[in-house]
């Protein structure tokens, strides 16, 4: 009855780590490519996420990290609106 018991368990913990990586590797991602001015520079960066939003945002966030050093002026540049957004998948 234990060995059982065990077997049955395993097969769920298989099961279980299985469904984990199939749902991660076939979610449907969007892309995106952001191109943003600060203090006269521009720079241009790809993100892709689950989301437009959260692909944008990281993409935005991307840029900004070239263009701005600090805290308040990172802030900045990511408030700033994107010179162009480029949805790519």
């Amino acid at each position: 009855m234990k060995k059982k018991t065990v077997w049955i368990a395993g097969a769920f913990i298989i099961a279980v780590v299985a469904f984990v990586v199939i749902s991660t590797f076939h979610q449907t991602r969007v892309t995106c490519r952001v191109c943003m001015t600060f203090q006269g520079r521009q720079d241009c960066r790809t993100a892709s996420s689950v989301t437009k939003e959260e692909a944008m945002r990281a993409a935005i966030t991307n840029a900004c990290a070239q263009l701005a050093s600090g805290v308040i002026l990172s802030s900045q540049c990511e408030n700033t609106q994107p010179d162009s957004v480029d949805w790519l998948h």
